[in-house]
């Protein structure tokens, strides 16, 4: 009696049922697109009816939007701007984020969630451009910001153009998840993987080498104003 009346409370929490939608959703939008995605398959999977979908999301764009809001939003404040705020050197950080990225086959096929949305739906549906902007703006932003501060730290080479080095990265990114996604192998990916952590490895500022190394670099400047 006790199993059966949880149930009951548990099918009557709106709450819960809306959550229950709105994965169910993604996962079908995920495996084939905004465009392909079938609500009866959501229905289906969640076991709700559709006039309880169109009581908390009024239309199918609606769910996308929610969509997009609510879970893919998420995705890059998660897995890149919270390590970013707690890491202490900016560059260490890109690298473990970039590394700890799954090269398991299914998410390889799969591709990025943003990324697919974007390439999909930005032509079609504005709502859905500017959601999918804010949320690229914001991860580019939360780079922007580690990276000046790694600079003000003497960490991050000073030479470089933090709002360019971020878009660079999340271009090159994205660049390779689509690449791995199209030939549908993981070791695209794992190519990606290593010259990202090169090309990270580049944006460091040149250390002191002790003494040697100012006395180095002075005699380096007088060779060269000798020469001029």
């Amino acid at each position: 009696m006790l199993k059966a009346h949880d149930k009951k409370r548990r099918s009557r929490d709106p709450e819960r049922t809306r959550q229950r939608l709105l994965q169910a959703a993604f996962r079908e939008v995920y495996r084939s697109g905004f465009q392909g995605a079938g609500l009866d398959t959501i229905l289906a999977a969640t076991g709700v009816t559709k006039g309880a979908l169109y009581h908390h999301f009024g239309s199918k764009e609606a769910l996308g939007y929610a969509i997009v809001e609510e879970i893919v939003a998420p995705l890059p404040r998660e897995k890149w701007l919270r390590p970013l705020r707690e890491g202490k050197d900016p560059i260490d950080a890109l690298i473990e984020i970039v590394q700890a990225t799954s090269v398991r086959p299914k998410d390889v096929q799969g591709g990025c969630p943003l990324a697919n949305l974007a390439q999909e739906m930005s032509l079609l549906d504005e709502q859905f451009r500017k959601r999918l902007e804010r949320i690229f703006n914001g991860w580019q932003e939360g780079i922007v910001t580690a990276l000046r501060e790694g600079q003000s730290q003497g960490t991050v080479r000073r030479d470089l153009v933090p709002e360019e080095t971020a878009s660079f990265l999340i271009a090159m990114y994205e660049g390779y998840v689509l690449l791995a996604k199209n030939a549908q192998d993981p070791k695209v990916w794992e190519v990606g993987i290593r010259n990202m952590v090169d090309w990270l490895n580049s944006l460091r500022a040149p250390r002191q080498s002790g003494r040697g190394g100012p006395r180095m670099l002075k005699k380096h400047v007088l060779t060269k104003r000798r020469r001029l």
